[in-house]
């Protein structure tokens, strides 16, 4: 294995540990440790939710190839609403279409964010696009 192909891998095997940190927490009971301790805290939980998307779609924005880009987006947008209905099942915990709402604006700003940095990473990765399919990213 390469080097290129171990930077790829743990590049996106931190994106994938980022989302199960989002989802295990997102589904949490209200009465449990780290819930608890979010809420000492006293940042709203829309700003939560923003950031926590933001990163999610930052991440594999700075380094992926564009569609791959857009299909971990909207499976982004679709994770944040389908964890929204899954509150209903957890201790405590309500469904607010208002937290999809910052779940949908995070990840577009994470994109937005990552676009600057997209050519620097790419060359820290040494990542060359696909000529292949005439795809330039």
């Amino acid at each position: 294995m390469n080097l290129l192909t171990l930077r790829k891998r743990a590049a996106r095997g931190a994106w994938l540990v980022a989302i199960l940190v989002v989802v295990v927490g997102s589904l949490l009971p209200a009465a449990s440790l780290p819930m608890r301790m979010l809420d000492r805290l006293q940042v709203s939980d829309k700003i939560q939710h923003f950031g926590a998307y933001a990163v999610l779609a930052f991440l594999p924005a700075v380094h992926e190839r564009w569609r791959f880009v857009l299909v971990a987006g909207f499976g982004l947008m679709a994770m944040g609403y389908g964890l929204e209905v899954g509150l209903l099942y957890s201790p405590g915990r309500s469904y607010d279409l208002a937290d999809f709402a910052a779940d949908a604006a995070g990840v577009c700003c994470g994109v937005i964010l990552a676009i600057p940095l997209r050519g620097a990473v790419r060359s820290l990765l040494r990542l060359q696009p696909d000529s292949s399919s005439g795809n330039i990213d």
